[in-house]
């Protein structure tokens, strides 16, 4: 069975860090472009960082660009975002996304950064 299980969520202040991290199972994870993909209750999904399955390159969006940084280790199926400077509104749910030629979505981890 295909599994995306996201980690590393929490609570944190103004200017804090997080780790999350993605486990990824039942499916060729090598090949698969990955992305955090965030959603705050009442808006839209955002892609905030991606990164290819070839090169490893990547992507970042103008929130995130800076203080985010998304790795991967093919070598144990996982994904990872480090997110440093945390804002309030960076606070959402976020979501572990593969993409090749299927696609498939993690369950979420929340994040909540509060004074």
């Amino acid at each position: 069975e295909v599994q995306l299980v996201e980690s590393g969520g929490g609570l944190v202040q103004p200017g804090g860090s997080l780790r999350l991290s993605c486990a990824a199972s039942g499916f060729a994870f090598a090949d698969y472009a990955m992305a955090w993909v965030r959603q705050a209750p009442g808006k839209e999904r955002e892609a905030v960082s991606c990164i290819s399955a070839t090169d490893s390159s990547t992507y970042y969006d103008s929130l995130s660009e800076g203080r985010f940084t998304i790795s991967r280790d093919n070598a144990k199926n996982k994904v990872y975002l480090q997110m440093n400077s945390l804002k309030v509104e960076d606070t959402a749910v976020y979501y572990c996304y593969a993409h090749y030629y299927s696609e498939y979505w993690g369950q979420g981890t929340q994040v909540t950064v509060s004074s």
